[in-house]
């Protein structure tokens, strides 16, 4: 029996490409009618970093910058998504209705997208990969292939190609 995509799980870094990686993650929740819940995971500090903050700031004053940095990259996202739409999607601004959730956690991208996608009851999971330096077409990004070597379910990696548009969503 052929599976059925309900739920597309759509990674995104905010980087350069995200946009075009994004565009196949509509285009295939359009195809399968299914949902998209947008992650974007912001990095945990390294320890030195956190001691730092631990010893200038208060407990309260650590969570409230970091509840700020959470919502502050959410907003961020949600205007991507209005930019998105109205440049992106003028023909059919309903797909955007696809996306179901984003979500914004914080912690290390490989072990949080693995989390989510089976948290979430994800079906698939697509991400951008960008290469760097020369032999960029040989290795994928550092995330993506962790999230390849564990993950249990289809994942499609979308690099952007030569000559596409180095944009994000923020710069639409």
């Amino acid at each position: 029996m052929i599976p059925k995509i309900r739920r597309i799980l759509y990674a995104t870094d905010l980087s350069a490409g995200s946009i075009y990686a994004f565009r196949y993650a509509v285009n295939s929740a359009e195809h399968h009618d299914a949902k998209i819940v947008m992650l974007h995971v912001l990095e945990k500090l390294s320890s030195t970093a956190e001691a730092m903050i631990a010893n200038t700031l208060y407990d309260k004053q650590a969570k409230r910058l970091g509840d700020e940095k959470l919502a502050g990259a959410k907003n961020l996202i949600a205007e991507g998504l209005e930019n998105f739409r109205d440049k992106e999607l003028k023909d059919n601004p309903k797909a955007i209705e696809r996306v179901e959730s984003i979500e914004v956690v914080e912690g290390y991208p490989a072990e949080e997208i693995l989390k989510k996608a089976d948290e979430l009851n994800c079906d698939i999971v697509i991400m951008g990969t960008h290469g760097k330096g020369i032999i960029s077409h040989t290795f994928l990004g550092s995330v993506a292939e962790r999230v390849l070597r564990r993950i249990r379910k289809p994942v499609f990696i979308i690099p952007l190609p030569k000559g596409e548009a180095n944009i994000n969503m923020l710069e639409m």
